[in-house]
């Protein structure tokens, strides 16, 4: 009988069970995870950014946790030597109607208390001589790290504090009584069960269906959008000092397409947005019946697909033709050619999207009597994952009073 079981070997999953075993040693914790190892879908597939939080409301979880998350980032990595690098974010506006963004941007920053600069166009061309815009917004304190390193070192200390791991273990049935909660898995081709006290899912992907499984009535549905990524080749991995982001569309969920520097020197270009038909599609052409009919038997499926179908559409042609991606990435770096954008493997963001259409922004949760689920975990949870651990800790607490 575990004290707690937790499920989902992503940073979200990793960094509650890390924190929940350090505030309670004596407690037994199990983490279960399907794959055979952590960090196979979101965490790994990202940008690697720790980003500063720019974009987000004032006084928003996403906006806490998110500098609260750089600092706790970068302290962790000192700690445990990880290798990350704070080289600085510039958002690039290269028009008049994306200068009168990059004006609001500004004042976001500053209500969200983080260091900005102002840059006019000869201070951008100084920063970033392969770069070309009208001005540009500097956010020091972006950096790059590799996430998958985060959650290793995560998963070594849980476990050295006493902490257990079942890895390839595929979550099946979960039943809840009043005395406890007991998870069924799949492994080796045979089923087996764990009985705990209380569960936290922090399942990505499965957020929706694992949240079915202990009864909640659901009102909302895991969307999965395909990233795109190119890399470009070594030759142009000093190509820019920062990392490059146009401003963005108010109107669209996205932050357009930018460039990264990666933490192993090389750069990356992306991502786009495209409809995922298969959660786990890292491919071009994946396909799955099953999530792909639960999507489309989805009515907020049809009406978000609806209010951006224009977009959308821009994003499925950029993604067939190399051509119309160059296009939005040559808007600020005009070196870049058709030959340099290189195979990169794609990620996927798990959106969840509410029956009316609405696409959750911020964190989404819900519970029974002996579970508590993050239903969603929007980007930066990778930068914001310690302190979003903390809280959810908090909020187990809570549950049990």
């Amino acid at each position: 009988m575990y004290d707690y079981i937790i499920i989902g070997g992503g940073i979200v999953g990793l960094s509650t069970a890390w924190q929940l075993q350090a505030a309670h040693p004596d407690k037994r914790i199990l983490l279960i995870e399907k794959e055979s190892g952590y960090a196979h879908h979101q965490t790994g597939h990202n940008s690697g950014v720790i980003h500063a939080g720019v974009y987000y409301a004032p006084g928003s979880l996403k906006a806490k946790f998110c500098k609260e998350g750089v600092a706790a980032t970068i302290a962790f990595c000192n700690k445990h030597n990880i290798k990350y690098e704070q080289c600085g974010k510039l958002l690039v506006a290269t028009n008049d109607l994306e200068f009168e963004r990059m004006k609001a941007l500004y004042q976001r920053c500053l209500q969200n208390e983080l260091e900005v600069e102002w840059l006019d166009a000869a201070a951008l061309k100084q920063r970033e001589p392969n770069i070309v815009g009208v001005g540009a917004l500097f956010v020091p304190t972006t950096g790059i790290v590799n996430y998958t390193q985060v959650c290793n070192k995560m998963a070594e200390e849980f476990t050295e504090m006493g902490g257990e791991v079942k890895l390839s273990h595929t979550v099946t049935a979960i039943n809840e009584t009043a005395d406890k909660i007991t998870v069924c898995t799949r492994h080796a081709g045979q089923t087996v069960s764990f009985d705990g006290g209380f569960l936290i899912a922090c399942a990505g992907l499965a957020a929706d269906r694992i949240a079915k499984m202990t009864g909640i009535a659901i009102d909302f549905q895991i969307i999965p959008y395909r990233g795109e990524y190119y890399r470009l080749p070594p030759k142009h991995n000093r190509i820019v000092n920062h990392l490059i982001y146009p401003i963005p569309d108010p109107d669209l969920p996205f932050l357009g397409v930018h460039l990264t520097r990666m933490i192993d020197g090389s750069v990356t270009v992306g991502p786009n947005a495209v409809q995922g038909f298969k959660r786990e599609g890292y491919g071009k052409l994946n396909f799955s019946l099953q999530d792909t009919w639960q999507m489309l038997t989805f009515s907020g499926f049809w009406k978000v697909t609806a209010k951006h179908f224009v977009s959308g559409i821009r994003e499925t042609l950029d993604s067939w033709l190399k051509t119309g991606y160059l296009k939005r990435v040559q808007k600020y770096c005009p070196q870049i050619t058709v030959d340099d954008l290189q195979p990169y493997p794609a990620g996927i963001r798990a959106q969840a999207v509410m029956a009316d259409g609405t696409l959750v922004h911020d964190f989404l949760f819900a519970d029974t009597p002996r579970s508590l689920h993050v239903c969603n975990a929007p980007s930066p949870a990778a930068t914001s994952a310690i302190p979003i651990g903390n809280y959810i800790c908090q909020k187990v607490y809570e549950h049990q009073r």
